[in-house]
C-alpha cells in the first residue's frame, strides 16, 4: 500500500537531523573550553565557522519539510492508481486535482495543446478509465510552512488533525515573530537567494534553540504524516475494498 513507507521515510530523514544536531552540540560543548581543534593539526573551528555549521541546519530542516510534503502527495496519487479508482470515484477535492492535472488547466498552453488535453480528459471520463499518469501539483515553490501545509491538506481533502500541544509548539514565536516552520522557511529562502549570509543567519543562535525548532517541526510533520496515512488507508483503500466486495 502506498502509505506504508510514509512514516519510515519521515523517521529516516528526521534521524539525519538528530545526527547533525548531536554534531553541533559536540562542537558547542568543545567551544566552552576554547576554540575546538582538529586532532593532528593546529586548525581550529572559528566562531564564524560554527555559525555557518549552525545555519546549515535551517537548510536541512526545510529540505525535510518539503520532502515530507511531496512524499505525502505522491502517496495519495499512488494509492489512487493502485486502487484503480475512476474519476467518478474520487472525492470532489481529488477530482478537482485530477482535472487540473489531466486538462492542464493551470499550464500555459497554445489552443491546440489545450484542446488535446481537454479531449484526453473527456476520453477518460467517457471510457471510465482508471486514473493514471496523475500528479497533484504541490505548489509551495520554496514557501512551505505550517500555513501552506494546512492549505494544501484542505485542497486535497485530507483532514489535518494536529494535537493542541504540537500545534502550539509549531505556532509559538521563536524569532522575529515567526513560528518554527515559518522561521525555517524564511531563513532557508534568505540563504538560498543570498540576502542572508550563513554567518548572520545564526548570529546569537544556540544549539538549544535549534533543537527546539527541530523538535517543533519534527512533531508537527510526524502528526501530519499520520493524517495522510489515515487519509490514504481510510478514504482511498477503504473505498476500494467496498467497491470490490
Amino acid at each position: 500500500m502506498a502509505s506504508i513507507n510514509l512514516a519510515p521515510f519521515f523517521e529516516e530523514r528526521y534521524a539525519e537531523i538528530e545526527t547533525y544536531l548531536l554534531f553541533l552540540q559536540n562542537v558547542e560543548d568543545a567551544a566552552r573550553a576554547g576554540a575546538p581543534r582538529f586532532r593532528g593539526t593546529d586548525a581550529s573551528i572559528t566562531p564564524d565557522q560554527k555559525k555557518i555549521l549552525n545555519s546549515s541546519l535551517y537548510l536541512q530542516l526545510y529540505n525535510l519539510v518539503e520532502a515530507t510534503v511531496l512524499r505525502c502527495l505522491e502517496s495519495v496519487v499512488a494509492a489512487i492508481e493502485e486502487a484503480e479508482r475512476r474519476p467518478s470515484e474520487l472525492s470532489l477535492e481529488l477530482r478537482t486535482e485530477w482535472v487540473r492535472s489531466i486538462a492542464r488547466t493551470h499550464s500555459d498552453l497554445g489552443p491546440d495543446k489545450r484542446l488535446d488535453a481537454a479531449l484526453d480528459m473527456c476520453e477518460q471520463l467517457l471510457q471510465q478509465i482508471p486514473v493514471k499518469d496523475f500528479r497533484i501539483e504541490p505548489g509551495g515553490g520554496g514557501n512551505w510552512d505550517d500555513l501552506s501545509i494546512e492549505k494544501m491538506c484542505e485542497r486535497v481533502g485530507c483532514g489535518l488533525n494536529i494535537s493542541p500541544s504540537v500545534f502550539q509548539a509549531a505556532k509559538r514565536h521563536v524569532r522575529d515573530d515567526m513560528g518554527a516552520l515559518k522561521l525555517v522557511k524564511n531563513r532557508r529562502n534568505g540563504l538560498a537567494h543570498g540576502s542572508l549570509s550563513f554567518v548572520d543567519c545564526s548570529d546569537g543562535v544556540t544549539v538549544a534553540e535549534l533543537k527546539g525548532i527541530a523538535s517543533a517541526i519534527g512533531d508537527y510533520l510526524r502528526e501530519a504524516v499520520t493524517c495522510f496515512v489515515n487519509y490514504v488507508e481510510g478514504e482511498i483503500a477503504k473505498k476500494e475494498a467496498v467497491t470490490t466486495s
